[in-house]
């Protein structure tokens, strides 16, 4: 079982940046697939990147060079380091844990969820 905590969402002006975390429990993170994904209201969940166990990285193109996916084996976490935002950029996201790199993009196999947390960018 693992467990996920994003953290770092908020307000934050078009061109701004954010940093989100999520941080994981249990001592089998390091075995695990780690990803970002995003769901606007009245919108599907959408993939936003991903890295894998040996950290090589994901992205979707709507923010390939705004964004950047890391982890930290040793604190259990994975960060989401967002430049440039847009307001096309709004919307709940959620820290991903599968173990199927085949399907990195996939929400449907996504084994473990985090509860989300909110980002929204104003105009």
């Amino acid at each position: 079982q693992v467990q996920l905590v994003e953290s770092g969402g908020g307000l934050v002006q078009a061109g701004g940046s954010l940093r989100l975390s999520c941080a994981a429990s249990g001592r089998t993170f390091s075995s695990y697939i780690m990803g970002w994904f995003r769901q606007a209201p009245g919108k599907e969940r959408e993939f936003v990147a991903a890295i894998s166990r040996s950290s090589i990285t994901y992205y979707a193109d709507s923010v390939k060079g705004r964004f950047t996916i890391s982890r930290d084996n040793a604190k259990n976490t994975v960060y989401l380091q967002m430049n440039n935002l847009k307001p096309e950029d709004t919307a709940e996201y959620y820290c991903a844990a599968q173990k199927n790199l085949a399907y990195y993009s996939d929400p449907r196999h996504v084994e473990y969820w985090g509860k989300g947390t909110l980002v929204t960018v104003s105009s």
